[in-house]
C-alpha cells in the first residue's frame, strides 16, 4: 500500500510513531532536514523524511546513542561500510559488558532474596544488612 507522501509535521510524526516534538528535537540536532515552507503554506515531509526518523528509532532501539546515529548518516555513502561496523563493534563490547554486570547483579540479588525466604521472622532483614556493609 502506498502512502501519500506530502506530509505535515503531524502526519509525518504519527507515522513514524513519535511526538511533533521529536521530529523537532531531531532537526535541532541536524538529524533531518527542516523543509522549505512556501509562501502561505505550510512544511511538507516526504518518504525520505519518514525512512530516516525510522531509521533514528530504530538505531536507538538497538542502543545507539543520538551523536552515533547521526555518524552513521554522514557514513550512509555505501563507502563507509568498515567505519559503521568499527561503530557497531564497540557496541557490542559495550552491551556485553553491561549484560556481564547485569548477570552478577541479577546473581546477587537472587542469593539475597533466597536468604531473606531462608531467615524469615529474625530482627534483622539479611537483605537489608547486606546493602548496609557496602
Amino acid at each position: 500500500m502506498k502512502m501519500e507522501f506530502a506530509m505535515t509535521i503531524g502526519a509525518l510524526a504519527r507515522a513514524a510513531t513519535v511526538t511533533v516534538e521529536t521530529i523537532r528535537f531531531y532537526q535541532r540536532r541536524g538529524l533531518l532536514g527542516t523543509p522549505r515552507k512556501p509562501a502561505g503554506g505550510i512544511r511538507r515531509y516526504g518518504e525520505e523524511d519518514l525512512a530516516r526518523v525510522r531509521f533514528i528509532k530504530t538505531a536507538q532501539a538497538l542502543g545507539f546513542r543520538l551523536d552515533e546515529v547521526a555518524l552513521f548518516l554522514k557514513l550512509d555513502d555505501g563507502l563507509h561500510c568498515a567505519d559503521a561496523r568499527v561503530i557497531a563493534e564497540q557496541k557490542l563490547k559495550d552491551v556485553r559488558r553491561r549484560l556481564s554486570e547485569l548477570q552478577r547483579i541479577e546473581s546477587t540479588l537472587a542469593a539475597l532474596v533466597r536468604e531473606c525466604h531462608t531467615r524469615r521472622r529474625r530482627i534483622s532483614c539479611p537483605l537489608i544488612a547486606s546493602l548496609q556493609r557496602v
